[in-house]
């Protein structure tokens, strides 16, 4: 579950649309811009922070983290620890 800091932080980031992190891919560090996606589920649709280039699980799920946002790569996506698709619903 996220909590009430954490929601204020999302919001922001949802409210601008995209985010920009410092991820690190095949040993350095880059600037990327994530932007938001909406994926569609039975029960409702979630945000997801998105981008097409290719990162490191490890690093998606540290990005996850930070954000507090799932976050989508053609490599695949994670969630922040201790969520799921259902916590993010309607925001």
């Amino acid at each position: 579950m996220i909590s009430k800091d954490d929601i204020d932080a999302v919001k922001k980031i949802l409210n601008k649309g995209k985010a920009e992190i410092r991820v690190k891919r095949s040993g350095m560090l880059q600037r990327i811009t994530f932007t938001i996606k909406h994926v569609k589920t039975p029960t409702g649709e979630y945000p997801v922070l998105s981008t097409d280039r290719l990162i490191d699980f490890k690093e998606l799920v540290r990005v996850a983290e930070e954000t507090k946002l799932p976050v989508q790569t053609p490599t695949g996506t994670a969630f922040p620890k201790g969520t799921s698709p259902k916590d993010f619903i309607g925001l």
